[in-house]
């Protein structure tokens, strides 16, 4: 069909799942130094650097074309735990910083690079207070992102089905409320009031959404049936995951590090299993659509002049939906035969088979919605 389901795209880095100890130990002996840095800071420091962490962060997010932050007065320069820490002074002159010029707004450059390199050149100061400075300024920032940005979810469990790399069923758990007053993370708000008009009412999510991570982004249950009220809430729901991971990236992308954080660790590993679950399930749901349309259609004798598909699948590489788009029938007065189908796509697996751009599972993923393609118009064993 020439109409082209395609989702909202959001790029990230798919990272491993688990820290191995002989390669990050160096990154978190780093977390645990700027870690115990902060802490010996003296508390109206410490809010000074959350106050610009809040206004760096929002405007990486947003995608600002210049970022404009402020260096504390003074910090202290290290984190001994007794006697008595020394401190130093941040010249009047360094403390007004930007990151990003005329020219990247004029080229829209990633003004994540931008604060990077401003950053960088800060910590390479000769002035040890100017270095620690922006050191902490990078430090609390990606704490902020990770720790205060995003929500948490519940204690989730995934496997990875057979041959794939990345762990998206969810298995175990509690799918019942754990108490007669049901948990934040167990429920919804419904608009409007309780009856009692004490205001608003909690909806017990169903249990295939209390198994993810965070259930009010689950769109589908594991037969692909939709749980929200229509297809755009599903891809709303994808868009935001997309969101919460790329916020995890962008504060990874800033300070290395932060891959030791455990509360990354834990949020990743939920969201990113959820998305990419999810993600399949529209994937295969918008395929499902696509079926009965040219079922529709060719009733309606409304496919007698070409048929091309865009068949939609998601990309676990790039955690974006895309589409595969092939010819079943060149245009021209060509009368739709269901076999027309069954010829293209099969002719289309073994090009998806062999298409080493695609990661192993994804490839899976899209070979068995062609292969739904292929048995939905197969009729030789009917």
């Amino acid at each position: 069909m020439s109409d082209k389901s395609v989702g909202t795209q959001t790029s990230t880095t798919v990272f491993p799942a688990k820290l191995v100890e002989s390669s990050t130990s160096h990154l978190r002996e780093e977390y645990e130094r700027w870690r115990v840095l902060f802490d010996a800071q003296p508390s109206l420091v410490k809010h000074f650097l959350e106050g610009q962490a809040r206004s760096i962060a929002d405007a990486l997010i947003q995608r600002q074309p210049q970022i404009r932050f402020t260096l504390p007065e003074s910090v202290v320069l290290d984190g001994a735990t007794s006697g008595a820490n020394q401190v130093g002074r941040v010249p009047v002159e360094f403390r007004e910083q930007l990151a990003g010029g005329l020219i990247d707004r004029l080229t829209r450059s990633d003004i994540g690079m931008a604060l990077r390199a401003r950053l960088a050149e800060l910590e390479q100061s000769a002035n040890r207070a100017i270095a620690v400075s922006a050191g902490l300024t990078r430090h609390t920032t990606a704490m902020h992102m990770v720790h205060n940005l995003l929500p948490s979810g519940r204690s989730v469990t995934y496997v990875s089905d057979e041959g794939e790399e990345i762990p998206t069923l969810p298995v175990g758990g509690d799918l019942a409320p754990e108490s007669a007053i049901t948990a934040v993370t167990d429920a919804i708000a419904e608009e409007g009031q309780a009856e009692d008009g004490r205001g608003e009412l909690l909806v017990p999510y169903v249990p295939a959404a209390r198994r993810f991570y965070l259930p009010q982004w689950v769109a589908f249950d594991e037969q692909d049936r939709l749980l929200v009220k229509s297809i755009g809430d599903a891809e709303a729901h994808i868009v935001s995951m997309q969101r919460f991971l790329s916020i995890l990236h962008a504060a990874v992308s800033l300070a290395a590090y932060m891959v030791a954080d455990e509360e990354y660790q834990s949020k990743r590993y939920g969201m990113l299993g959820q998305l990419i679950n999810q993600g399949r399930a529209l994937a295969r749901y918008q395929t499902g659509e696509i079926i009965r349309t040219i079922m529709q259609r060719a009733a309606a004798q409304d496919l007698n002049r070409g048929l091309s598909l865009s068949l939609p699948y998601f990309d676990d590489q790039v955690l974006k939906m895309k589409t595969y788009d092939f010819d079943v029938i060149p245009a021209g007065r060509i009368m739709f035969v269901p076999a027309f189908v069954v010829r293209a796509t099969e002719q289309e697996q073994v090009k998806v088979a062999q298409d080493t751009r695609l990661s192993p599972s994804t490839r899976k993923h899209l070979l068995a919605e062609l292969r739904a393609l292929e048995q939905a118009f197969d009729t030789r064993e009917r």
